[in-house]
């Protein structure tokens, strides 16, 4: 059968633009509106998405007071209190949340996943990430962050305590004879004891194991560390690159680390993000894009591109074009991207300031249905990505035109189901239901 696009819906709630939240029509208060957020997943769930990923930190963001005062993303719901009301709302559709290995306990985050898991009937997703925000460490006892490669060893560790207190059980243990009185099969429990290099569980887990098995495991690794992290542990990698040759790259990087090391690539969607704007032409679609931008407060956008140039940008004129900036130490392949674009694009500072406030390197689809539904098909049939994370601009008009418009062109074209394939997010996302390592016999 021809390959087929797999769709998540990256939520802030809001949008991964800074000034979504100010388009007309929009709804300031996203974060906090329970029954928009319910409408906003049951839309995604009419248009057959795979999932809603549910974005997290653990701080307030590490951003310029300029940018952060007038940024949306500030405060957000815990994302796993909020996906068990979603559970409650939608059917088929797939519940991913955020939660760090670098600030968190296994048995929590284990504990918390299976029961969503139960809850949704064999829908939830765990992103594992490792924080890289430095001031969560603040908010957990520590007075600086912890370093990059340890996070990444804890990591391996956590994800194996995580999925062996999932094993706890087996499938067959919870025997509920109401005639002899016995309601479990102590044989059929398994005590981790887990003794590593970073982590210490006991175990059991006590809950039974997750409808799933395992809740889909999830990973946005773009470093050497993250690439392998995911190759050894995820079902679905959240992508960060924003043109076709570097998905091709990526892609064929992280599943070759799969067949390295035995694992069956096809076991692994590959899920770029993926900004995208529609409108009746192409240019329409600029134009909504250019609007958006414009509405990035100059000082949030100019606090921000401070920090991606290395040098203060509020002594520069704002309707000059960019001046010579000097070495720094911020990171050279983004200082020398905006230098490039800005020159390329003969772009102001104030479009630049705009441009870094919004949506900032991030894969963009702007056109009509279309021209949007070409592009995806591109990177599908170029073996750049498996699907998309697709991020909506603003509120929910843009992800009604997604939902409206682009998926079902896609459905025409047989790039996208018109059915849900199954009740569970593994099912629908074509992934298999792992073997508990404890009792093999009975699960898988």
């Amino acid at each position: 059968m021809a390959r087929r696009l797999r769709l998540g819906a990256f939520m802030r709630p809001i949008s991964i633009h800074t000034a979504a939240w100010r388009y007309p029509g929009g709804n300031p208060n996203a974060n906090f509106d329970l029954p928009a957020i319910v409408r906003y997943a049951q839309a995604l769930e009419r248009g057959r998405f795979d999932a809603f990923f549910m974005a997290d930190h653990l701080a307030v963001l590490n951003m310029p007071a300029e940018a952060l005062r007038r940024s949306a993303t500030v405060t957000s719901f815990e994302p796993l209190t909020l996906l068990s009301a979603l559970a409650m709302v939608t059917e088929r559709l797939g519940l991913i949340a955020t939660a760090s290995t670098t600030y968190n306990e296994p048995f929590h985050v284990a504990r918390r996943f299976a029961s969503l898991d139960h809850i949704s009937q064999g829908r939830a997703g765990w992103n594992l990430v490792t924080s890289g925000n430095p001031h969560e460490a603040m908010n957990f006892g520590r007075d600086e962050h912890v370093d990059h490669s340890l996070r990444y060893r804890r990591a391996r560790e956590f994800f194996d305590v995580v999925t062996g207190l999932w094993d706890s059980f087996a499938d067959d243990a919870f025997l509920r004879d109401v005639e002899s009185g016995v309601f479990f099969d102590p044989a059929r429990m398994h005590v981790l004891n887990h003794q590593g290099e970073h982590l210490k569980v006991k175990g059991p887990l006590n809950i039974a194991r997750p409808v799933q098995g395992w809740p889909v495991v999830v990973q946005a690794g773009a470093s050497e560390a993250g690439r392998q992290l995911a190759a050894e542990t995820a079902e679905v990698v959240f992508g960060s690159a924003n043109n076709l040759a570097d998905g091709q790259r990526y892609y064929a990087d992280v599943k070759n680390r799969m067949r390295a090391i035995g694992r069956d690539p096809d076991h692994l969607k590959v899920l770029p993000g993926a900004f995208v704007v529609v409108g009746d032409t192409v240019e329409e679609a600029r134009a909504k894009k250019r609007h958006l931008d414009s509405l990035v407060h100059p000082a949030s956008g100019i606090a921000s591109l401070s920090v991606q140039l290395g040098t203060d940008a509020s002594r520069f004129d704002l309707d000059g074009p960019l001046p010579e900036i000097p070495e720094s130490n911020a990171s050279k392949s983004a200082r020398q991207k905006l230098i490039d674009m800005a020159a390329r694009e003969r772009m102001t500072v104030r479009e630049l300031a705009q441009y870094v406030g919004g949506a900032f390197g991030t894969l963009e689809m702007i056109g009509t249905p279309e021209t949007i539904a070409d592009q995806m098909e591109e990177w599908l049939t170029g073996e750049a990505c498996d699907g998309f994370n697709v991020m909506f601009p603003y509120l929910p008009a843009g992800l009604d035109d997604v939902v409206d418009r682009v998926v079902p062109e896609l459905q025409r074209r047989g790039l996208f189901r018109t059915e849900y394939e199954g009740r569970t997010l593994r099912e629908n996302l074509g992934l298999p239901r792992p073997a508990n390592r404890f009792f093999p016999t009975v699960s898988g």
